[in-house]
């Protein structure tokens, strides 16, 4: 595929697999991406302690993140118990990163592996590392596979090109290699074999690197070879670790780790120094379009190493789409969403996980069953969830204890001014809120501040914009040279005995459209068209037609606003413990007597009439 296809398949909504984006790279001198492994965890515990740490990665702009797998659980009957497949899973649709699984053969019996490949394409996994495995660790006797070339193989028979499979290379050589030429030709049966790209085991000098690249390319080994990197975290794991691979560690690295092996944090900013050092000769050389990092679960170093190295994002990256766009291929033709799950994209998205087609171009009216209960999203409930780990960090934000309803409304108006509250805490989120308030929110904050100090507790809003370019980096959004439109939008939750108010003001105000509703859904009000949904945010690009990505209708919000009522006990109450009645005797009232309120002010052009109409309550 040439360089003018690949950047055109990434301009229509088709999908792009892992292996072209590494063509596309391979065609610029410069290393233009870097991508991490993980390993499980080893209980499902643990779990909520892996998903922030994906989420910093792909925040910073990882290309794909690789799982690891422990070829002891290849004896297990069900699928769904391995670690390594749930956290795939957590990695590519809830953290909407795309995604690669190491997959091991030896030991395991050709009908397993048909059945974990099958697994792989349910969930929306395209990408794997394959692998032979430890033989001492083979629970079975079979004899399906005995190389990973064997895997290669047996991937492509059965799955041609849907797969991109990686294949692992060993700079020095494999400890089991009689000498380097066998362990490059080896090498070569697994490229042969269909393998897309190399990934190498862990090196600490540049020069290893570069003597291996022209082996491989000596004898017609032509992939992609990223080289991997392995920041020095500890002493301790720098011995362990080596001894496993059976390397040996540079004598300058030797001399200069030993004055300082009982202090972690002089060792870690060492082997924070050494990795650029290496990272920045690798990256002059031209051979690699990226970095593959072994992050061993930790943050702190090899974030530091991809900002210093500026291969991350360093501004935030141009969109699509005003949402963020999800990882998973099946979604690759989405463009439109409603938008009260803005804010809660990882609900969105294992809400309509299931669904056969996504909308494209229109919004369609999609009735309440269509949408996933979030109850039936074990592993959504469970991450999403208030734990006794978490509890006293969420406390901090949202107040140790509640008194009265002003308390919530004062945790409110610090979340939107972007303050600390009264116990000295910054409110990064809310139960509504996943993260802190967009950037296009800042024009706003002295209106939402004003409003939520007067308990209009505002849960989602985005302000009018008329025919800004689509590259502005707040606001824009699509295809270069085009123009991007906004409706101003406001959703929030306020006292039932203010809703009169609300609907004798609505009435002077024609353009605006509404939707007002309580708990139990009994009392229900609307101007809206039940048929027609709005759109609230559009684009107007060269050569397209008008895409219109955020909509607003009446049936998605029904389904929301039970999600919406129910984050007031669910996520937010269950903070306090049982015999705290006070704070929760708060939350249960505002959530048994507040109403949930959209505006959509369709008068675009000219300055918003929302917050007159909120000023007025």
């Amino acid at each position: 595929m040439t360089q003018q296809q690949v950047k055109k398949s990434h301009m229509t909504n088709e999908y792009v697999s892992l292996n072209q984006k590494l063509i596309e790279r391979s065609q610029s001198p410069e290393v233009s991406f870097f991508s991490t492994e993980f390993f499980p965890p080893k209980t499902w515990k643990a779990l909520d302690n892996l998903v922030p740490l994906v989420d910093s990665f792909r925040q910073l702009g990882a290309l794909f993140s690789s799982i690891t797998w422990h070829s002891n659980v290849n004896h297990m009957e069900n699928i769904d118990d391995i670690l390594s497949i749930q956290v795939v899973d957590i990695a590519l649709n809830y953290c909407s990163l795309d995604t690669m699984i190491h997959l091991t053969c030896v030991g395991m019996t050709a009908n397993k592996m048909l059945a974990i490949l099958e697994r792989l394409k349910q969930i929306g996994i395209r990408n794997i590392l394959a692998l032979r495995g430890d033989l001492e660790s083979a629970t079975s006797n079979t004899e399906d596979f005995q190389y990973a070339s064997d895997l290669v193989r047996f991937i492509r028979h059965h799955y041609g090109d849907y797969f991109t499979i990686a294949v692992s290379g060993y700079p020095i050589k494999h400890p089991e290699s009689i000498n380097k030429q066998q362990d490059r030709e080896y090498l070569k049966n697994k490229v042969n074999a269909g393998a897309d790209f190399i990934i190498t085991q862990l090196f600490f000098e540049a020069d290893v690197y570069f003597a291996f690249v022209d082996e491989c390319r000596a004898i017609g080994i032509n992939v992609p070879i990223l080289p991997g990197i392995m920041p020095i975290q500890s002493y301790d794991s720098l011995s362990k670790i080596t001894r496993l691979s059976q390397l040996d560690i540079p004598a300058q690295l030797i001399q200069d780790l030993e004055p300082i092996r009982m202090n972690d944090e002089a060792i870690r900013s060492y082997g924070i120094e050494w990795t650029i050092h290496l990272c920045r000769q690798l990256m002059k050389s031209g051979l690699t379009p990226g970095l593959h990092f072994y992050t061993l679960n930790r943050q702190y170093a090899t974030t530091t190493i991809v900002k210093a190295l500026e291969i991350g994002y360093t501004s935030c990256p141009h969109k699509p789409l005003p949402w963020r766009h999800a990882a998973n291929h099946r979604r690759c033709s989405e463009t439109v969403r409603p938008i009260f799950w803005s804010s809660r994209p990882k609900s969105y998205m294992q809400r309509t996980n299931t669904w056969d087609e996504f909308p494209n171009g229109r919004w369609g009216r999609v009735h309440s069953p269509a949408f996933g209960s979030l109850n039936e999203y074990h592993l959504f409930a469970a991450l999403d969830s208030i734990t006794a780990k978490n509890r006293k960090r969420y406390r901090a934000m949202w107040g140790e204890k509640l008194h009265h309803e002003r308390d919530v409304w004062h945790i409110f108006e610090s979340y939107v001014a972007g303050i600390n509250n009264r116990f000295g805490h910054k409110v990064e989120s809310l139960p509504w809120n996943d993260e802190q308030l967009a950037p296009e929110t800042d024009a706003l904050r002295q209106q939402l501040s004003c409003v939520n100090r007067n308990g209009i507790l505002t849960i989602n809003s985005q302000p009018n914009v008329n025919g800004i370019i689509s590259s502005d980096p707040v606001h824009g959004w699509g295809s270069p040279n085009g123009y991007v439109y906004q409706k101003a939008y406001v959703e929030f939750f306020v006292s039932g005995h203010r809703i009169g108010s609300l609907l004798e003001v609505l009435s002077q105000y024609p353009l605006v459209n509404y939707q007002i509703t309580n708990n139990q859904g009994d009392l229900f009000y609307t101007n809206l068209d039940e048929e027609e949904p709005i759109a609230v945010t559009w684009g107007v690009f060269p050569g397209k037609e008008i895409i219109q990505p955020t909509i607003v209708d009446v049936d998605s919000f029904k389904v929301w606003k039970e999600e919406a009522f129910s984050l007031w006990m669910n996520k937010w109450a269950c903070i306090y413990p049982d015999d705290d009645v006070v704070s929760r005797s708060v939350l249960t009232l505002i959530c048994d007597t507040y109403y949930l309120v959209n505006l959509v002010d369709n008068d675009y052009p000219n300055d918003t009439c929302l917050w007159s109409i909120l000023d007025k309550l």
